[in-house]
């Protein structure tokens, strides 16, 4: 079978060769043909899951179209007047496909509902007359807020600059804002770290996010962009980055959220060295090691459970013993053997896997063993499902429990479900970790480490 993630492997290697050029730092100048050279105009400002999800759709249109980026941050109200004047070919900066205001539209790649978020929320949208409402200028909240009033004319807001929908969501739970308006994916990623935060009501229609295009712009390009729209939703390659991106964003409950925030702050700091020692060790980021001992003993070293699986990464005695661990208590002892584990497992995965997807199939190894991780690649496959990608093993996994289905495989029963919960969770917990600082409580991640592009010169804007 076809192996449909395999051009990612082709799209890093190209990304790392991609030349991006700086315009001035006052007026861009006028967009290259877009042959030679794809002007991206992106959200200024903006380190988040939404724009690097877009920045990951924007370098496979120009793997596409085999040319270079250059990428130009504007803020979200300045975009309309460059691209109409042709300095950039595109703005790829979560924009709201279904409103108005003079722009032309690709295929919407992503739908989202817009929900008012606020302190002391109402139960009605004229119940908003008396709140101070801010939310990002130009955004898609901006717009869908535009939409509101035509029912509501009494309805205000603040649009500002300089300021993103997460910091806004910062402002709400710290109680300094009454309201703002967050798409529901966004609201689900601040609810990891403000429990507290939650929807009112949807504040319009639903977001149909997508690439905006000058009017009178090049009729290649947006067949081109159409056609690549088409292309990554028949293959299911939209669909992944979505699981990819999103997928992961309501595992934790409200109390274990605050949990895991209150031990990164005080227990985590003790035992980080360790987590930075192996990962040097092994290749495999400190943040995810850490994550996957916070969901195996909460960072406890002396944690054992029934089943005589003991310490910080719970290892069995049968794991121990082949990672030559003489004392499963000991702390190094512990997170040292759980990464060469891991490590190991990694290894004996097919090589053709991309790395990131062999990662989280390790992991689910970690919990059942590679049999039983092979069993359910193997169901995939026979499903029609790609048994290289973890967004289509997981699905096989919980079925491993079942007889109509373990009963067909070589290794029998497992609780497969334990896995898909665990690799989802330490997921979530790596991606909060991975930026937060142990001092205090941060405003939001940035973007899930699996998908982060390489580092990319961002351009001076006006």
């Amino acid at each position: 079978m076809a192996n449909p993630l395999h051009p990612y492997l082709i799209l890093f290697v190209w990304l790392s060769t991609v030349l991006l050029t700086a315009c001035t730092p006052t007026e861009p100048p006028p967009a290259k043909p877009w042959r030679e050279e794809l002007t991206v105009i992106v959200a200024q400002g903006e380190s988040s899951v939404d724009t690097e999800f877009e920045q990951q759709l924007i370098a496979l249109f120009a793997k596409q179209l085999q040319v270079k980026v250059k990428l130009l941050p504007l803020q979200l109200d300045q975009i309309t007047p460059p691209l109409i004047a042709g300095k950039a070919h595109i703005a790829a900066a979560g924009l709201r496909g279904n409103a108005a205001g003079g722009l032309r539209f690709a295929s919407s790649y992503q739908t989202v509902s817009e929900q008012m978020v606020c302190n002391d929320p109402p139960s009605h949208l004229k119940g908003l007359i008396s709140k101070t409402i801010a939310v990002v200028a130009g955004s898609a909240q901006d717009a869908a807020l535009r939409e509101a009033q035509q029912k509501l004319p009494a309805l205000n807001w603040e649009a500002r600059h300089q300021q993103t929908v997460t910091s806004l969501l910062a402002e709400v739970a710290a109680g300094k804002l009454e309201c703002t308006v967050a798409n529901e994916e966004q609201l689900a990623l601040a609810h990891n770290y403000y429990p507290k935060l939650d929807a009112a009501f949807d504040i319009a229609a639903p977001s149909k996010l997508a690439w905006a295009f000058a009017p009178n712009g090049d009729e290649a390009l947006f067949a081109e962009a159409q056609k690549f729209f088409a292309l990554i939703k028949q293959d299911g390659t939209l669909r992944r980055l979505l699981d990819r991106f999103y997928g992961h964003n309501e595992r934790l409950e409200p109390i274990d959220s605050v949990a895991f925030i209150t031990k990164a702050q005080t227990e985590l700091p003790h035992l980080r060295n360790l987590f930075e020692e192996a990962g040097t060790l092994t290749g495999i980021d400190w943040q995810l090691l850490a994550a996957i001992g916070y969901h195996e003993s909460h960072w406890n070293p002396l944690a054992t459970s029934f089943t005589n699986v003991r310490g910080i990464m719970m290892l069995t005695e049968d794991t121990a013993d082949r990672m030559n661990v003489t004392d499963r208590l000991d702390p190094r002892q512990s997170i040292m053997a759980g990464a060469r584990y891991l490590q190991l497992l990694k290894e004996q995965l097919p090589l053709h896997i991309p790395d990131e997807e062999r990662t989280w199939l390790a992991l689910a190894a970690y919990n059942q063993g590679l049999g039983h991780l092979e069993d359910a690649r193997v169901l995939a496959a026979h499903n029609g499902l790609n048994p290289d990608s973890w967004m289509d093993v997981k699905k096989m996994m919980p079925l491993l429990s079942q007889p109509q289905y373990f009963e067909q495989t070589k290794h029998g029963y497992a609780r497969g479900g334990e896995a898909v919960v665990l690799v989802e969770t330490v997921h979530l917990y790596y991606d909060m970790l991975k930026h937060m600082d142990t001092r205090e409580i941060p405003d939001l991640p940035e973007a899930p480490f699996h998908l982060k592009l390489p580092e990319i010169t961002q351009f001076s804007s006006p």
